[in-house]
């Protein structure tokens, strides 16, 4: 069975008129040492017959320890991950204290064979990126949300994406 995960892409304007983005960083021991490619859209997983967004907004919670501000989405879309994992991902504009998260956590295992279970947050920091930044720092496969989300912006009214 294929593994569902719904997200929401924060963005604001930015230093010159950029963009910025909202990434958080995957927290636990495999993830501790790595920057590049070790950043992700707020994310989790949902059930088939979940609505994407309900799951994307929730999880944003969950995994940021607050909601996220009100306003309408821009659906952007799902993407494959090497895992087979699908994600959908939804934009929208506003702002974020990406200084005071109280994410949640997961457990796991660790070292691995132990037998000793420690508890990790599911993301161990946030941060907003220009979308250049933003490309490099994300995993592989969700660095195309960024792409999507300028297209959006470029076809919208009154936005200067960069």
């Amino acid at each position: 069975m294929t593994v569902l995960s719904a997200g929401l892409l924060l963005f604001r304007p930015g230093a010159a008129g950029e963009v910025e983005v909202l990434l958080g960083h995957m927290g636990g021991p495999y993830w501790a040492r790595k920057d590049d490619a070790a950043w992700s859209v707020p994310k989790g997983e949902h059930d088939p017959g979940e609505d994407a967004q309900a799951a994307a907004e929730r999880e944003f919670t969950e995994e940021l320890g607050s909601p996220p501000p009100p306003g309408p989405v821009l659906e952007l879309g799902t993407v494959r991950q090497r895992t087979g994992k699908l994600i959908t991902v939804f934009a929208r504009e506003g702002d974020f204290d990406a200084d005071h998260i109280t994410p949640g956590v997961f457990e796991l295992e660790w070292p691995p064979r132990s037998g000793t279970v420690r508890e990790f947050p599911e993301i161990d920091r946030a941060a907003w990126f220009d979308t250049g930044t933003a490309r490099r720092k994300l995993v592989t496969a969700q660095a195309e949300f960024v792409d999507r989300l300028l297209g959006a912006l470029s076809r919208a009214p009154g936005t200067a994406p960069s």
